[in-house]
């Protein structure tokens, strides 16, 4: 009886160690940001967006560098007109920063929607993937030590991201 039981008890240790036996995917997330559709479109968005602040910032970056050369090539201005012109330049300046700091908000902010987007999506297909192939896990091929290439799941990754709508 003691010899059965010690049979049942190791086929239940065997067998619950090959059902565990699924494994791993791999996938390399640097590959799939650079491939991502995604990406490529919200950036041309945010450079078509930006365009018109960006614009009016070299506007100004070029009408402060005038001020500022027509201040050092003119000696002989009478105090009333250096006043005038310190006062053109501080107030360009004071838009000069007023439209830089906004575009920059923007953009950290644009960007965070961006990245939350994309990791939600690479998240999503990983779990699809992962259910799919039988795996216990996907991992970031960056942070694997080693691993079998035929476990690489970059490329399918990337084109079910680019398939999210």
């Amino acid at each position: 009886m003691n010899k059965i039981l010690s049979v049942l008890i190791f086929a239940g240790i065997a067998s619950s160690s090959v059902v565990h036996a699924a494994g791993y995917g791999v996938v390399d997330l640097e590959k799939v940001v650079e491939n991502s559709t995604y990406l490529k479109q919200q950036n041309t968005s945010l450079q078509q967006k930006m365009k018109p602040q960006t614009t009016k910032l070299e506007q100004l970056g070029k009408e402060l560098e005038a001020i500022q050369t027509r201040a050092q090539q003119s000696t002989n201005l009478s105090q009333a007109e250096q006043q005038k012109m310190a006062g053109q330049y501080q107030a360009k300046l004071k838009e000069f920063n007023s439209i830089q700091q906004a575009l920059q908000t923007s953009v950290q902010s644009s960007i965070q929607v961006m990245n939350q987007t994309l990791d939600r999506q690479v998240k999503q297909v990983a779990e699809q993937l992962r259910k799919e192939n039988n795996f216990d896990g996907v991992l970031n091929k960056n942070t694997a030590l080693a691993y079998d290439p035929k476990y690489d799941l970059t490329d399918k990754m990337i084109q079910k991201v680019n398939a999210i709508k």
